[in-house]
């Protein structure tokens, strides 16, 4: 694959409507972490020398909020003042780049949404490299439905290309019967972007300036575009509502669990096991039923907690047990047995080696 200069644009400037939060939607948080950050993540293992995020509503929130998370990252923020659609917010992001980073024809774009949080690094990879290794001006990432209702359809031609993107609203019924469906994640050719932007209208049913245009302007003026499979469609389903939500949250839980499983914590029950991002487990820890670890815990080597515990910010020592337990940004220390029935008061400590018993509270000194 020719190494060519990537840079990535994360549209995260929606309001989220169906969330019904004043929280921005790219905010809203899974195992912990704001939906936004795992987008970002997707992109660690792809070169991305330059990241620029659009950001609308509760700009000022959502640009701290990443900066703080990912102070190291490479990235830049613009702002989409009037959501006016996905065309238009990556015109808005192109004013971030040089002129001649745009005007270089081995340079690729990346595009994609601050809302698909399953979407994996070697997803992004493949698509790249697909990108590259067909020549072509834009590669799109699709995926395959047993019932696309409401998604944009790829409607292919002739050698298998791409010859546009229809939306649901404007499709006719043979369009609405394909299963291939656009994910709204693109690898673009820098130089041939900005011009195809500049050809399309809000003509539509949505008024909008839809980004899927841009597929029929390059492939109507002769360019090949490409499109890849994606292996799992569930990787890249956005989240627009609660429930979308909580499904995202039982997966990035399910594969957290796993991860920790194989470095060598045991875990009795994993579905009945929660575990944010932000934790950090050693070897040897065992996590029985109903265990919640929240925020930036830390548990030693050979800890044994639950069942039915919530911790919260909380650091637990090596070879600790800690049973029917809550508690938020405390302490204990090593060997200590705590509980049944204990509770942690913000900023306390239980020293090494206790065993205070039952209905145990620790207060802060």
């Amino acid at each position: 694959m020719t190494q060519r200069p990537l840079s990535a644009i994360v549209l995260a400037a929606g309001e989220g409507t169906r969330m019904r939060s004043s929280r921005p939607k790219p905010l809203h948080l899974l195992c912990g972490r704001a939906m936004v950050l795992y987008v970002l993540d997707a992109l660690t293992t792809s070169d991305v020398q330059r990241a620029v995020v659009v950001v609308g509503h509760g700009a000022e929130r959502v640009t701290k909020k990443l900066l703080d998370a990912a102070p190291d990252a490479p990235l830049e923020f613009v702002e989409q003042a009037v959501q006016r659609g996905t065309g238009d917010a990556v015109g808005v992001a192109l004013t971030a780049f040089p002129a001649d980073e745009l005007d270089d024809a081995d340079a690729d774009v990346l595009v994609l949404p601050g809302d698909t949080p399953l979407l994996r690094a070697d997803t992004i990879e493949a698509l790249v490299a697909a990108h590259r290794s067909t020549d072509a001006a834009c590669t799109m990432l699709t995926a395959r439905l047993a019932d696309p209702t409401g998604y944009g359809r790829v409607v292919r031609g002739r050698d298998d290309r791409v010859d546009r993107v229809v939306e649901h609203a404007d499709a006719t019924e043979e369009e609405r019967a394909i299963d291939e469906v656009n994910t709204s994640i693109y690898c673009f050719r820098a130089n041939l972007l900005g011009p195809a932007l500049r050809r399309i209208s809000p003509e539509n049913a949505q008024g909008e300036y839809y980004l899927t245009d841009v597929v029929e302007v390059l492939a109507g003026a002769g360019y090949r575009v490409s499109a890849v499979v994606a292996d799992d469609p569930a990787d890249t389903q956005g989240v627009n509502d609660r429930l979308q939500l909580a499904a995202a949250e039982a997966e990035l839980r399910r594969r957290t669990n796993e991860g920790w499983m194989r470095k060598g914590v045991t875990m009795v029950d994993p579905d009945r096991t929660y575990v944010d991002a932000t934790v950090t487990l050693a070897p040897d820890v065992t996590l029985f039923p109903d265990t919640i670890l929240q925020g930036r815990c830390v548990v030693g080597a050979g800890a044994e907690l639950g069942p039915n515990t919530r911790l919260v910010d909380c650091i637990v020592g090596d070879r600790s047990v800690v049973e029917h337990t809550v508690g938020r940004d405390a302490e204990v220390g090593e060997d200590v047995h705590l509980g049944p029935f204990a509770a942690l008061e913000p900023g306390s400590s239980v020293p090494d080696g206790a065993r205070p018993g039952p209905f145990y509270t620790a207060v802060s000194a």
